[in-house]
């Protein structure tokens, strides 16, 4: 198994990468046998993956800083490094090499503090590896400040220091940042490809992972928690009936508050598990006995988890929301195929009737209101409107739409 495996519909992406892996290679090899480098290399200290949702950007930055540690024999002959079987490259792909540090965040932003802890890893050479690799997944969460200190380091990198940064498109990074990376741009991968990824490595029924492909329009994660979850199954289909409760104010609300409440729960469970272990992991290392009183002194440190994870209960609730609004993006995005007798594939092909019904009863031009409406929700949520208040503006501008 190559480290490329699991990077969908990405051959492009994957020739470069596997090219500047193997400059990158030699590169190490000539300095560890005290020989001049090669003149030309793909090689470089600084990548930005961006691509749509789904598309596999922290995957291709993965794989990528697995083949950078791959220390197969394999190489001396010709081999490309990356064979995914050596120790380098299973522990950068399953997050334990000394030398890659894989960033994400549950929190609705990257700050100064966690940036600078990030420059100052960048500053050391490699423990055990080839390279010391900083996959930086939320690049486009990065405040202004933060950014400033990550350009400084990227606009002068130690020797053997490479950063992966991840983020939707090249408008989410700072212009400074982004002149000094090398760019690859992932694309969607085709319904086919993924729920071809789906059938062979997860062993999902070939219907079952071909309608999911098909409803998450090539989302690689979406589509397999489709496939797999009941409940999220449920979640999308009590969005795609939306549509059809918003023929009054009424049903507007009750449908927006319906939205609200389906990813608060969402938020809760997500957290409460991993809020409770946080909560008792940092009691036991503040020296609170067992069911007893907390030491002086400690007030502030559970303070400032309390804020933290209220923060990333935050982040997960405009999560579950922006995902139905896909969906329901998704589904106008269908009525509008119909209406205009296009003959592309329908992603909601499973409520059919409900397509055909708002086709019917809409023309064109209200079907493209609609889905401006959904895009100016997500928006004001980006922006921090009151989620409630922005997604009855929604509701009610689907009824009127």
């Amino acid at each position: 198994m190559a480290v490329w495996d699991d990077l969908v519909g990405q051959e492009r992406v994957q020739e470069q990468l596997a090219a500047a892996a193997r400059d990158a290679d030699a590169l190490v090899t000539a300095q560890a046998a005290g020989e001049e480098p090669p003149a030309a290399s793909r090689m470089t200290h600084a990548w930005l993956f961006t691509g749509p949702p789904g598309s596999g950007r922290s995957t291709a930055a993965r794989s990528f800083a697995a083949a950078l540690q791959c220390t197969s024999p394999d190489r001396a002959l010709g081999g490309a490094p990356g064979c995914g079987f050596c120790d380098g490259c299973h522990t950068s792909l399953v997050g334990t090499h000394a030398d890659v540090e894989v960033v994400r965040t549950d929190m609705l932003s990257i700050g100064v503090k966690d940036t600078r802890e990030l420059v100052r890893r960048a500053q050391l050479s490699p423990a055990v590896g080839r390279w010391q690799v900083i996959v930086l997944e939320d690049a486009d969460r990065l405040t202004e400040g933060a950014g400033n200190v990550l350009l400084k380091a990227v606009e002068e990198p130690a020797p053997r220091t490479v950063w992966l940064l991840c983020a939707p498109s090249l408008e989410d990074v700072l212009p400074t940042i982004r002149s000094r990376c090398r760019h690859l741009s992932l694309r969607t991968p085709s319904v086919e490809a993924v729920a071809d990824v789906l059938t062979r490595r997860d062993g999902i029924d070939p219907e079952a992972a071909a309608s999911a492909a098909r409803a998450t329009q090539g989302h690689i994660g979406r589509a397999r928690r489709l496939a797999t979850d009941e409940a999220a199954r449920a979640r999308r289909a009590t969005v795609l009936k939306l549509p059809l409760r918003v023929e009054d104010v009424g049903g507007c609300l009750r449908a927006a508050q319906e939205l609200i409440d389906a990813a608060a729960e969402d938020a809760r469970q997500v957290s409460e598990e991993i809020d409770a272990k946080e909560a008792e992991e940092l009691k036991a290392a503040l020296g609170a006995a067992a069911g007893g009183r907390m030491p002086r002194g400690t007030a502030g440190a559970m303070k400032e988890l309390e804020d933290k994870q209220k923060r990333r209960r935050t982040r997960t609730q405009r999560d579950s929301l922006d995902l139905a609004l896909t969906d329901l993006t998704a589904f106008y995005r269908d009525v509008l195929a119909l209406q205009l007798g296009s003959r592309v594939a329908l992603a909601n092909e499973d409520v059919r009737d409900a397509l055909d019904r708002v086709a019917r009863n809409s023309s064109p031009e209200g079907t493209l209101r609609r889905m401006e409406a959904v895009l100016a929700c997500r928006e004001a949520l980006d922006t921090n409107v009151a989620p409630l208040l922005a997604v009855e503006a929604m509701t009610m501008a689907l009824r009127t739409g």
